[in-house]
């Protein structure tokens, strides 16, 4: 490919969104919000420099924000240098007609283990506290904050609207 074939390429959806038919906000953002919790594993793209990291993790979603407990893992070396991440939560391939994927962009920042809003994670999550304090080491609590939601759902379709719709979160 040429310079101008990946630019036209990356410019696709720009182009295909200009005119595309736009869903209500506040209903998008309801249906956004059903997905997510409808859900509970993601794709976590991590990366800086030439590193790049995806790693597949549960979620929780709540406050506004996505929380992800690990034990550790490389994607803490991008985490480091970049902020900027990507989830993205999707369904099984079943046909073009059944398309449904959800891609976050946000920033993420890791809570301190024990802190007012960690221990608060744990009992949304209904971790015994002590468990986690038996732990040889903290499980680290990576929150992201949602900038911008990207969603494919054939479903609106039906509803005259392009099966593509962005939100950014204000």
């Amino acid at each position: 490919m040429t310079h101008e074939d990946y630019q036209k390429a990356a410019e696709h959806w720009a182009n295909v969104d200009a005119t595309s038919a736009k869903m209500d906000p506040e209903r998008l953002l309801v249906s956004i919000q059903t997905y997510i919790q409808d859900n509970n594993t993601c794709a976590l793209a991590t990366g800086y420099d030439g590193f790049i990291r995806c790693t597949p993790i549960e979620y929780s979603f709540h406050n506004g924000a996505f929380y992800l407990l690990s034990e550790g893992g490389l994607k803490f070396k991008a985490l480091e240098q970049n902020k900027n991440v990507c989830l993205a939560i999707f369904d099984k391939y079943e046909g073009f007609g059944k398309l449904k994927g959800l891609q976050i962009m946000g920033t993420a920042e890791i809570i301190e283990p024990f802190s007012k809003e960690y221990v608060d994670h744990a009992a949304y999550k209904k971790i015994p506290l002590a468990a986690l304090k038996k732990l040889p080491e903290p499980m680290n609590l990576i929150k992201i904050i949602p900038t911008e939601y990207d969603f494919l759902n054939s479903d609106f379709k039906q509803d005259g609207l392009s099966p593509r719709q962005s939100f950014i979160v204000k």
